[in-house]
C-alpha cells in the first residue's frame, strides 16, 4: 500500500542557497558554542583574562594606550590619550589606573589626559622597603613630570591622590595651571566611623573572602557592586599578595603629618582649585570640604561641587557628571 506522506526532500535535491544557509547556520552554531566552552572555561580556570580583555575594550573605547617611563628606580605605567590641554589623573589607596578609564573616555575628546599607576599600585616598580606616603609619591611625580617634559597640566586627584596632588600643588606650582581635588585625603575632617577604625589601627581595605570583599568594597560605594564571583576572587588573590604593602602604606598614612599633610599647604596653593565631594562619603567626611574652602587664602579661585547618590567614588558612581564638573572648572580658567 503506498503511503499519501510526501517524501522528504533530500539534502541535494534542495535550492542551493539553502544549503548554503543551513551550512552557515551549522558553522554559527558551532563557533557559538565554541564561544560559550572557552568563555565559560576561562571564566572558572582564568577569569584574570577576562578582566585583561575587558580593560582593554575600555582602552579602546577611551582611545588611550599604555605607556611605561623609567624614572630613578621607579618604571611608571600610565594611560594616554587624547589632545588638548593636559590632564593628570592621580588614583586613591590600594586603586590604579583603571579606575580612570570612564572619566577618560568622556575627557578624551577635549584634553589631553594621563593616569599613572602611582609608584607602588597597578604595574609600576614597588621597592621593597621604600616609603609610599604622601611626601615621598610628591618626590617621585616630580621626576615623572620632568621626564615626560610635562609644563603647565591640569591635576587632579582622587582620595590619596588628590593628598598628592595637592602637596605637589604647593611644592611645585610652576607646573600645575588648576588643581582638582575628589574626595581628597590629607584634610581636616569629621571623625566617622571610617577614622575612628583607621586610627584604631585596623585596615578595612584588607580582604580574605568575597564577603570581607563586600564589606570593604561597602566603605566607598553606595551600592553594592555588580562583580561576577570569580572576578571577585582574582581581586582578592591581588589584595592577599600585596597585603604587607597596603598595611605598611595604611600604617604610614595613620601619621598626623600625612592625613593633614594637603591641610598643612592650604596657603600655599595660589592656582585655580576645585573641591568635590560625595555628600554621603563614608571616608572622608564632606566637612572636609569646608576645610578645604576655609584654608584657601592665595587661590586664584574657589570652586566647589557635591553630588547626591554616591559615596567615595564619584569616578565611578557617577561619572557623567565628574567628568561635566571637571571639564566646566578647566575649560573657565
Amino acid at each position: 500500500m503506498k503511503s499519501n506522506t510526501p517524501a522528504k526532500p533530500s539534502a541535494t535535491s534542495r535550492p542551493l542557497w539553502q544549503r548554503l544557509a543551513l551550512r552557515r547556520l551549522k558553522f554559527l552554531g558551532f563557533t557559538a558554542l565554541l564561544l560559550a566552552v572557552v568563555l565559560g572555561g576561562s571564566y572558572l580556570f582564568a577569569p584574570q583574562w577576562l578582566m585583561k580583555a575587558d580593560i582593554k575594550r575600555q582602552m579602546m573605547a577611551a582611545h588611550v594606550e599604555d605607556h611605561s617611563v623609567q624614572v630613578g628606580d621607579t618604571k611608571w605605567v600610565y594611560f594616554e590619550g587624547g589632545q588638548g590641554p593636559t590632564l593628570v589623573l592621580l588614583h586613591g589607596f590600594a586603586a590604579s589606573k583603571e579606575v580612570w578609564l570612564k572619566q577618560m573616555e568622556l575627557l578624551t575628546p577635549h584634553f589631553h589626559v594621563i593616569a599613572p599607576d602611582l609608584p607602588g599600585w597597578g604595574e609600576s616598580t614597588r621597592v621593597d622597603g621604600a616609603s609610599y606616603n604622601i611626601d615621598a609619591q610628591v618626590a617621585r611625580l616630580q621626576g615623572f613630570v620632568d621626564t615626560l617634559g610635562l609644563q603647565k597640566v591640569v591635576l587632579i586627584g582622587h582620595s590619596m591622590g588628590g593628598a598628592i596632588a595637592g602637596v605637589y600643588a604647593a611644592e611645585h606650582p610652576e607646573h600645575v595651571a588648576e588643581l582638582a581635588l575628589l574626595d581628597s585625603f590629607g584634610l581636616k575632617a569629621n571623625e566617622n566611623d571610617f577614622s575612628r577604625l583607621a586610627l584604631s589601627g585596623k585596615n578595612p581595605f584588607v580582604f580574605d573572602n568575597r564577603e570581607e570583599f563586600a564589606k570593604a568594597t561597602a566603605w566607598a560605594f553606595a551600592k553594592p557592586l555588580d562583580i561576577p564571583g570569580r572576578f571577585e576572587d582574582v581581586l582578592i588573590k591581588r589584595n592577599q599578595a600585596s597585603r604587607a604593602f597596603i598595611d605598611r602604606t595604611f600604617n604610614e598614612l595613620r601619621e598626623p603629618s600625612q592625613y593633614l599633610s594637603l591641610q598643612n599647604r592650604l596657603d600655599r596653593l595660589g592656582m585655580p582649585v576645585l573641591g568635590l565631594w560625595c555628600h554621603d562619603d563614608k571616608i572622608i567626611d564632606i566637612s572636609a570640604l569646608d576645610s578645604l574652602r576655609n584654608g584657601l587664602k592665595t587661590a586664584q579661585a574657589i570652586s566647589t561641587s557635591t553630588l547626591n547618590g554616591c559615596n567615595h567614588m564619584p569616578i565611578l558612581e557617577k561619572p557623567e557628571e565628574t567628568a561635566r564638573i571637571l571639564t566646566s572648572f578647566t575649560l573657565s580658567h
